[in-house]
């Protein structure tokens, strides 16, 4: 069970947590064991999150959310299964926890009128300095 706040609590049910072979290059141990974790969280199905947070979640975790709504993790930079599995469930918590923060509503402003005057001045002394850089023209 993971608590993401505490209105959002998410079941161990909806998590698969899979052990398989870490890529890289092999050796004795590293050929024998399954230290890597695969992680595999169905956002869609999942009663906890509603639509608002699922959308904020697919923009979150972009090319690791399949196209049936499923969020896949694979864990394999520590020697251990445990830690890979504390890994993949950590990211993935930190992932929920982001989706469940509104982003604030920006209010657009303009730019006022001294810095329109700036942003021209400082466009026509760029433009000048280029206007130097050419052939010179000789005056009879």
């Amino acid at each position: 069970m993971i608590e993401i706040t505490p209105h959002i609590i998410i079941q161990d049910d909806d998590i698969q947590l899979t052990a398989k072979r870490a890529s890289g290059p092999g050796g004795q141990h590293v050929n024998k064991v399954s230290t890597a974790v695969e992680l595999r969280f169905n956002a869609r199905a999942c009663d906890a999150i509603s639509n608002e947070m699922f959308i904020r979640l697919r923009k979150i975790a972009g090319k690791r959310m399949t196209a049936a709504g499923e969020i896949v993790l694979v864990a394999e930079s520590h020697r251990s299964q445990i830690d890979n599995k504390r890994d993949a469930t950590r990211r993935l918590t930190d992932m929920l926890k982001a989706a469940v923060k509104r982003p604030k509503f920006r209010v657009p402003t303009k730019p006022s009128k001294a810095a329109k005057e700036r942003r021209i001045t400082a466009k026509k002394t760029t433009g000048d300095r280029k206007k130097m850089r050419g052939k010179l023209k000789l005056v009879d």
